[in-house]
């Protein structure tokens, strides 16, 4: 099994695409079952891995670790004082506005919801700020969709799929904030139908971390990877193909 893809590494930093599916702290699972334990395994006994930042586990894209503890707590204080950039690539539901828009929309936990990790739009909650690009609008057999580049000017919890959903263009394939969230209890619990998956229409949410940059080293150090291939083919109008457990929240990704 490969580990990740490797998009850079140095004494002091690792950058690696994170695939869809895979969660990144350690879990009760086998050495694959996160992307620390994976970047454990690659690293060996040479440091311990040390994770800045974090993606959710259904979105893929570029993640960097520090290799050391000094080069962990610079990168930290980049992020820590917003001098670090990240773009995205986004499919939504629907044919988006032309042009570009900016969504600034409080979050805060949805009281309202079973679900204790789910979040909503609430005017007392923490400022959140997107801005979105539309790259194009495509049509498929099941309806209208459109790819967006984003940018973050905050970084909170789901932000991106939260605020696309408020204005009525849901990721692809968001269990969350798609179109129930009982999707996402019944994936949980591996309950899925095959109506539900027909409803996703992705194994995971089409949400991807393509490019992250900030100074580093008295340069500007910019880092890319592109979509996956379930992503890719969807984005073009062709039939994505999966097997039978992709939707399985046990399996441990790519």
């Amino acid at each position: 099994m490969s580990l990740f893809p490797i998009i850079y590494e140095d004494a002091e930093v690792l950058v690696l695409h994170k695939p869809a599916g895979l969660v990144c702290h350690p879990t009760k699972g086998d050495e694959y079952s996160s992307l620390v334990s994976r970047v454990r395994l690659h690293l060996g006994t040479r440091s311990e891995p040390q994770m800045v930042h974090r993606l959710d586990r259904e979105t893929s894209g570029v993640m960097v670790f520090g290799k050391t503890a000094a080069s962990a707590l610079e990168l930290r204080r980049l992020w820590e004082q917003g001098l670090v950039a990240k773009e995205y690539s986004a499919l939504v539901h629907g044919a988006a506005e032309p042009g570009s828009g900016t969504i600034d929309l409080p979050l805060g936990a949805d009281d309202r919801s079973e679900i204790a990790i789910k979040d909503c739009v609430r005017p007392d909650g923490t400022p959140a700020r997107t801005r979105w690009w539309r790259e194009r609008v495509f049509e498929r057999a099941e309806g209208v969709f459109s790819q967006l580049r984003i940018r973050l000017d905050t970084g909170r919890k789901h932000q991106i799929r939260i605020h696309l959903a408020a204005v009525g263009h849901p990721l692809v394939g968001d269990k969350l904030y798609g179109p129930s969230e009982a999707l996402y209890l019944d994936f949980v619990h591996r309950r899925l139908t095959d109506h539900q998956r027909a409803q996703l229409l992705l194994p995971h949410q089409a949400l991807h971390a393509g490019r992250l940059w900030f100074p580093w080293q008295g340069c500007e150090a910019e880092f890319a990877s592109p979509p996956e291939s379930w992503f890719s083919e969807f984005a073009a109008g062709l039939p994505v193909v999966w097997g039978p457990d992709a939707f399985d929240p046990a399996r441990p990704g790519p």
